[in-house]
């Protein structure tokens, strides 16, 4: 487990507590009276850090190592989750995985961005920064759905597309602009879920859905806080406040009303207990699911477009 610097206060209490559970267990000496108090401690201590966090603070759980990714989600709540391949014109884009699978007894097509863990993983998965092939294969997935009248759920959580000139030359804007032109009349329910970093247009190509969910400590914004740095002052040594000034937290979108919910995270993030993140955001989602199948296919698509013209309307003077 990698700790963050937000996290230290906790994570020594929590090895205070170890330490003594396993004196108790090798000395037989009784230590529930401390680690009872340190617990307390422990909760106290992380609601004292988490009540409090800054836009740059939550950037940095968004992105921490130990985040459960798409994949995290889909082996503990998508049953019988079969993983489809390829764009069918030039690769796989394993950046994105998606398929078919059980949502709650209801067939479902799901899809995400997926960074990896390891070195080899992340390579290969180039950081959950997709090429046009991977955005292409998500389109493929959604016409899918579209055909067989399955409903669409959606991870996002991805720095951006990649910015490299291959994928210039395979067709990157081209591709993100194609998938939000296709979600934008898709006939079947989407829900989309931001449960990390939702980086522009790479997090929105799939994340046109009829409802928007984001997991609190998620950040969702057109640049990232270093990139907004560096144009506006030059140096990333003001990523804490070009944080502060994208409005990327979970509680700014909803504000907004670009996002229509804020799932909760397990107290101290949703890495410090994947079954249990996954077990909110599942409840949340069978929700949101039950609500979207009651609509017809027209209602869906004149919800989904209405939602985003709405989008950005400025009233002022």
């Amino acid at each position: 487990m990698q700790v963050l610097e937000l996290e230290e206060p906790v994570f020594n209490l929590e090895e205070k507590v170890k330490e003594l559970v396993e004196l108790s267990e090798k000395d037989g000496v009784d230590f529930s009276d401390e680690i009872r108090k340190l617990r307390k401690k422990i909760q106290r201590k992380q609601k004292e850090i988490f009540d409090r966090l800054t836009p740059w603070e939550r950037t940095l759980l968004a992105r921490h190592p130990d985040r459960p990714y798409a994949k995290d989600y889909i082996d503990r709540f998508i049953t019988g989750f079969m993983e489809l391949h390829g764009d069918r014109s030039f690769s796989d884009g394993p950046s994105i995985v998606g398929g078919i699978g059980t949502f709650e007894g209801r067939s479902v097509v799901v899809m995400g961005h997926q960074k990896g863990r390891d070195t080899k993983e992340k390579l290969y998965r180039n950081f959950g920064m997709s090429m046009p092939e991977g955005f292409r294969k998500a389109l493929r997935l959604m016409k899918l759905a579209a055909k067989f009248g399955k409903p669409i759920i959606a991870f996002m959580d991805t720095p951006g597309a990649f910015p490299g000139i291959e994928a210039e030359e395979h067709g990157q804007a081209g591709a993100i602009a194609t998938n939000l032109k296709e979600m934008s009349l898709l006939p079947v329910p989407m829900i989309s879920v931001v449960i990390g970093e939702g980086g522009s247009g790479g997090a929105l190509a799939l994340g046109m859905g009829n409802r928007v969910l984001m997991l609190e400590n998620s950040v969702y914004s057109v640049i990232s806080p270093e990139g907004c740095a560096a144009i506006l002052w030059g140096s990333n040594d003001k990523m804490k406040e070009a944080a502060e000034a994208l409005s990327l937290t979970a509680k700014n979108l909803k504000e907004f009303g670009i996002i229509d919910e804020i799932v909760k995270e397990p107290i101290g993030g949703a890495h410090k207990d994947y079954d249990r993140a996954a077990s909110i955001l599942r409840r949340v989602l069978r929700r949101h699911l039950r609500e979207l199948c009651g609509l017809s296919p027209e209602e869906l698509a004149r919800q989904r477009m209405e939602k985003y013209r709405a989008m950005g309307a400025y009233n002022g003077g």
